[in-house]
């Protein structure tokens, strides 16, 4: 069996690897507030979809935006992390790091609220008989 160098195989280190990240993922969605809302909402979004009964394209265009939000946030809580451990005192060039990457999730998240809308404003307006 091939191994990495440091007798492990590379299966055993990729199953590691694949169990750092599914721990970040727990981590994740146990201790920050904020992917817990994006989560929330995006089951609001996905129980709207599936009452609607909609097209397989909107479908994957929702998933997508969801995907795109929540990966979003997974990165900012990341940075927030890593910038609290190295420096938890206030600096302002760090604090702007901070804000550009908490304007990188409110920028996703709007852009999905307006695909959203986009994506399922015609099925809605349909089964509401209007």
């Amino acid at each position: 069996m091939t191994t990495d160098g440091e007798g492990s195989s590379r299966i055993g280190v990729w199953r590691r690897k694949l169990g750092d990240a599914f721990d970040g993922l727990s981590h994740g969605i146990r201790t920050e507030s904020s992917l817990q809302i994006q989560f929330v909402f995006a089951m609001v979004v996905l129980v709207v979809a599936g009452t609607l009964a909609i097209e397989p394209w909107r479908w994957a265009v929702l998933l997508i935006c969801i995907a795109f939000v929540i990966t979003a946030e997974y990165f900012n809580s990341a940075i927030e992390q890593l910038v609290r451990s190295l420096n938890p005192g206030h600096k302002p060039e760090i604090a702007k790091a901070l804000h550009l990457a908490a304007g990188a999730v409110l920028f996703a998240s709007l852009l999905a609220v307006v695909i959203g809308i986009v994506v399922l404003g015609v099925p809605l307006k349909h089964s509401l008989g209007r």
